[in-house]
C-alpha cells in the first residue's frame, strides 16, 4: 500500500555523483504517491557531470519513475532549477503537460502560500563568485569520499553513521553564521512576496521552524541526510527522513498481526522498485 500525501518536495539530489543515494530516492518514490512532486533545485549535478560524473542507469531510473507519477497517479511535476543545474537557464520557463521548469513557484496550502525557491540565488558566493562555489564543491566532495570510508570503518564495527561535513558545519563559526543568514534572507524574501511560509533546499540542513512569523522549510539533501518535505491530507508539513522511514516500515511489517495460515510478504528495501 502506497502512502498518500498532498505534496512531496524532494532537493539536492546530485544525479551524476559518486554519493548521490539514487537507490534511496527511487525506493521512497516507489512506495510513495502525490498530487505534486516538486524537485527543488540540484536534482542533476551538471558541474561533475561537466568534470568527470557519469550518466548510469540507476540515475535513468528516477526519471521513469517520475514518468510513472504522472502518467499512473496524474501528479504535477515541478522543477526548479538550482545552481549545479543551471545549464536549465538556456529553456526556462519549459512546460510540457503535467511537467514545468521554472525558477520558483508559489504554492497554495490550504489558506496559507509559501514561497518554493532552491535557494541558490540568496547565496552571493554561488551567484557572483562561481569559482569560489566549485573550489568549495572540490572541499566537499573530498569530505564525502573520506566519509564513505571511515563509515565503512564504523560500520564493520557496529557503530552508528557518522557524518563528517555536518560536523564541519556544525563547528565552523563561518559556516553556522552563513546558514543562519541564509534562513533569515529567505524568510524576508517569503515576506516580501506576501507569502506564510518559505520551502528550500541547497544547503543540505534539513529544517522546520519558525522565524519571524514565518514557516521555515528546508528538504535536505539525498547525499547523506536523504530526507523529504511532504504535506499531509490535512495540510500538515513534516519532514521524513529515509533511514527512519525504512525502519518505521520494517517494524510495522514484522509487527503485523497474521491470521492462522497466513505468511507476510517480506518487505524490499530500494533495490529493485517498480518502475512501469
Amino acid at each position: 500500500m502506497k502512502t498518500f500525501y498532498k505534496t512531496i518536495i524532494l532537493s539536492d539530489i546530485h544525479l551524476g555523483i559518486r554519493n548521490s543515494r539514487v537507490k534511496e530516492v527511487v525506493d521512497f518514490l516507489s512506495n510513495h504517491k502525490c498530487d505534486t512532486l516538486i524537485l527543488n533545485g540540484d536534482i542533476i549535478d551538471g558541474w561533475q557531470l561537466k568534470k568527470s560524473g557519469e550518466w548510469k542507469k540507476k540515475h535513468t531510473s528516477f526519471f521513469r519513475i517520475i514518468m510513472k507519477y504522472m502518467h499512473k497517479y496524474n501528479t504535477k511535476v515541478i522543477y526548479l532549477r538550482g545552481n549545479h543545474d543551471d545549464f536549465l537557464d538556456e529553456i526556462l520557463p519549459f512546460s510540457f503537460g503535467q511537467f514545468v521548469i521554472k525558477r520558483h513557484h508559489i504554492l497554495q496550502s490550504g489558506s496559507k502560500k509559501y514561497y518554493v525557491v532552491h535557494g541558490d540565488i540568496f547565496d552571493t558566493v554561488t551567484t557572483k563568485l562561481k569559482w569560489l562555489a566549485k573550489l568549495g564543491d572540490v572541499g566537499y566532495t573530498f569530505l564525502l569520499w573520506l566519509n564513505r570510508y571511515y563509515n565503512h570503518y564504523r560500520t564493520k564495527r557496529g557503530l552508528p553513521y557518522y557524518s563528517l561535513s555536518q560536523v564541519v558545519k556544525a563547528k565552523v563559526k563561518s559556516a553556522v553564521s552563513f546558514i543562519s543568514d541564509y534562513e533569515e534572507q529567505l524568510c524576508a524574501v517569503a515576506k516580501a512576496n506576501q507569502c506564510d511560509g518559505v520551502i528550500c533546499g541547497h544547503i543540505h540542513q534539513a529544517a522546520d521552524k519558525m522565524m519571524n512569523n514565518i514557516h521555515y522549510l528546508n528538504s535536505g539533501d539525498w547525499v547523506e541526510t536523504m530526507s523529504a518535505i511532504v504535506e499531509t491530507k490535512e495540510g500538515e508539513w513534516k519532514i521524513i527522513y529515509y533511514n527512519d522511514w525504512l525502519k518505521e516500515t520494517q517494524t510495522e511489517l514484522t509487527t503485523t498481526i497474521l491470521q492462522p495460515g497466513q505468511y507476510a510478504e517480506p518487505f524490499h528495501s530500494n533495490l529493485t522498485p517498480e518502475l512501469v
